[in-house]
């Protein structure tokens, strides 16, 4: 069941076109990846579902119905680029945003007590914003994206200012968040994060949407017939079976080939012939990964 549905979206501003008849469907309960390069229009998207502006064209549905104003209490949203107020004591701003999503004094309380306990700030009610580091403020923010138990969940880039560690904690709670029913809209550039967390994406470019299905779907859809193969000794021809790619010396005197076969042969066929030839201690297809397939849809032929 999708939680939010984006139906044939369109956007300018003046003579620019930022979204141009785009449409989405994000699964509830899932980490959904919206992808794109810088200006594809990701931004805009995010900006209207949000009801920060409005779409010239098309209509947004949350939960099954239109979306309205008072439905951004539903929603958490943590921006690219992060605005707290840095004259605040950290408590007094999750306080007041808090409240602005509609807890109670209680209850914005004991979020706040639960979420300081779980990303390992403790001690920080009484800090000013300005004396905390960059990664200090991005747990700050992600904290008010979450601690009113949002249904939709927006991140953009949330790994921004993080070292490996606490980028670490981010990711497994928000892996928490949607084993809890949460749903993640999560637009990153860190392709190794969409591998790792998504299990669907969308790809914009140029204001239309390139690509869209589930994360396996997608990866299968790009494979090409190719194997990579450890041995001991340099291949000799193959063309019966298909075409060497490529073929490396490593310097332990390991040799890598990648052979793509012809569409009509086995893969059991060609590890027969290489055996022949060699001794083998590596044999796997080669999956694209979705930084792959982000390159070749962008550089390759995204103006469609």
């Amino acid at each position: 069941m999708e939680l939010l549905k984006v139906e044939n979206v369109s956007k300018s501003y003046s003579e620019h076109v930022a979204l141009d008849d785009v449409s989405l469907s994000v699964p509830e309960k899932s980490i959904f990846g919206l992808l794109g390069p810088n200006g594809a229009g990701k931004t805009t998207m995010i900006r209207i579902i949000t009801q920060i502006i409005s779409q010239d064209a098309g209509q947004i549905y949350l939960d099954g119905q239109p979306i309205t104003p008072a439905d951004v209490r539903k929603i958490g949203y943590l921006p690219e680029e992060r605005g707290l107020y840095k004259k605040m004591k950290v408590g007094e701003q999750l306080m007041f945003l808090a409240g602005l999503k509609g807890l109670s004094k209680q209850d914005s309380k004991q979020k706040i007590k639960y979420w300081f306990d779980k990303l390992g700030a403790d001690g920080w009610f009484n800090k000013k914003m300005e004396d905390l580091s960059k990664g200090m403020s991005q747990k700050v923010q992600f904290i008010a994206t979450v601690m009113h138990d949002p249904q939709l969940i927006i991140l953009d880039e949330p790994f921004s200012g993080f070292d490996p560690v606490n980028a670490n904690l981010i990711k497994d709670n928000i892996l928490e968040l949607r084993e809890k029913g949460a749903t993640v809209i999560f637009s990153t550039h860190r392709m190794e994060s969409v591998e790792e967390m998504c299990d669907h994406i969308a790809m914009i470019n140029k204001t239309k949407k390139i690509l869209d299905g589930s994360k396996s779907e997608i990866r299968s859809s790009y494979r090409s017939n190719t194997f990579e193969i450890g041995h001991d000794q340099p291949l000799s021809d193959l063309s019966s079976w298909g075409s060497i790619v490529s073929s490396d010396q490593h310097e332990e005197g390991k040799f890598f080939s990648k052979v793509k076969l012809s569409s009509e042969e086995q893969p059991n066929e060609l590890l027969k012939a290489v055996m022949k030839q060699t001794q083998i201690h590596h044999f796997s297809e080669v999956i694209p990964s979705m930084n792959d397939i982000f390159i070749s849809k962008v550089e390759g032929g995204s103006d469609e």
